[in-house]
């Protein structure tokens, strides 16, 4: 049996055309000569006059069966998380046994939210049962994401789905979208895959718990009136008063809350619930609007957000996810969409997301950006995060199961 062959890397050069050619004469050699299945590539703003010839000069260097990519604000590849400064990164692959189906979607193409399923499975032309994984890189301006995800759940349960949305631009027009030898600037491109692969996934939304976990005795779409016996603000203040200095600078900056979205979960892990912004509070009548619709009968938890919060946060879900290993059983390689708002402007020094998952898991090729917003499941269902860390982990589904 053949294995997957996974390169990847990155180059900072100034020079779009030698960024290009450093980069994938690189992976050309990693995959000893072969040109690759499977190339997935982001290319920084500071390229942007060179994005409408971008997919034809990475078709060229690489020879890649499918290429797909988007513009990005910083890039990581090869060890490295590029910000501040041009960047391109690869991560290209050999993938025996492996069919990818590319696409492009724009949002006046979408099935109705009440759509059946059949109906999204028809716009991908995938039978659900034939899909263990589905990568997404939307244009945040053009299609609603939030959408796209709630359709592609209900039609294909059991799929993993991935991505980021492109960034590097500021407004409607200024991204960029790339499959095989074309630029796109509206929608969505992805990859749909078929047979021998399977895809992991560790979401660090980068926060960590405060207080405790209250169920959600009263609310209404996003605004919670009552937590237990108590109104919202009467649990923060609890909060608070049992707070340190610390914590309660925190809770006034970055209050976060979160949601546990399987509500037969008996185990209440931090990684299953899905964290939303505290939009406002209501101090005559103690309710709160979050960033999320919530149901009564959910159990929330609040959080805390800052670079401490982050790291043990990503620290835990690597060990995580290491501790459900079978020996032999590391990924053969990762991408890593990660937030924005990480990177040095969260930690103050550079590469501690790819640097913490090379150290804990295993040094294997991965590359990545920092996106607009980070797809990746919480529980059985997938969601559009913020200032996450979204790592998919690519194995040969026949030597994962054997």
């Amino acid at each position: 049996m053949q294995n997957l062959q996974w390169s990847s890397t990155v180059s900072d050069s100034a020079s779009f055309t030698e960024a290009v050619n450093e980069a994938s004469e690189q992976i050309i050699a990693s995959l000893d000569g072969q040109q690759p299945d499977l190339a997935v590539v982001f290319v920084s703003s500071h390229h942007s006059t060179s994005y409408s010839s971008a997919p034809g000069a990475f078709a060229e260097a690489l020879g890649a069966r499918v290429l797909i990519g988007c513009s990005a604000a910083g890039v990581i590849g090869g060890g490295q998380e590029v910000e501040r400064r041009p960047g391109i990164a690869i991560s290209a692959a050999i993938l025996p046994g492996v069919d990818i189906i590319p696409f492009h979607l724009n949002q006046d193409e979408l099935p109705s939210p009440d759509a059946a399923p059949e109906e999204w499975q028809a716009l991908l032309g995938i039978r659900p049962e034939d899909c263990p994984a589905i990568m997404l890189l939307p244009d945040p301006f053009t299609l609603r994401s939030d959408h796209l995800l709630a359709g592609l759940d209900f039609a294909y349960p059991s799929t993993v789905k991935i991505g980021g949305l492109a960034s590097g631009g500021g407004q409607p027009g200024t991204n960029a979208l790339f499959l095989n030898e074309k630029m796109i600037g509206t929608g969505a491109v992805g990859v749909a895959f078929t047979g021998d692969l399977a895809v992991e996934t560790v979401v660090a939304q980068g926060c960590r718990p405060i207080g405790k976990p209250p169920m959600v005795t009263e609310s209404e779409l996003n605004v919670i009136s009552r937590l237990g016996d108590k109104t919202p603000m009467e649990v923060l203040r609890d909060i608070f008063e049992t707070a340190t200095a610390r914590e309660k600078r925190l809770i006034r900056r970055s209050l976060q809350i979160g949601i546990v979205m399987d509500r037969l979960a008996q185990d209440r892990r931090e990684g299953e619930f899905l964290i939303r912004n505290v939009l406002g509070a209501d101090e005559e009548d103690g309710t709160l609007a979050v960033g999320e619709l919530v149901q009564e009968g959910q159990i929330v938890q609040f959080f805390i957000r800052d670079a401490q919060a982050a790291d043990e946060d990503l620290r835990m879900m690597l060990e995580e996810y290491i501790d459900n290993l079978d020996e032999g059983d590391a990924p053969a390689s990762a991408l890593l969409f990660s937030c924005l708002g990480r990177g040095q402007y969260l930690y103050g020094s550079p590469d501690h997301d790819i640097g913490m998952f090379t150290e804990m898991v295993a040094d294997i090729p991965i590359a990545g950006f920092f996106s607009n917003g980070e797809i990746g499941p919480i529980g059985d269902q997938t969601f559009l995060h913020g200032y996450t860390a979204s790592f998919p982990l690519f194995k040969q589904r026949s030597k994962a199961a054997g």
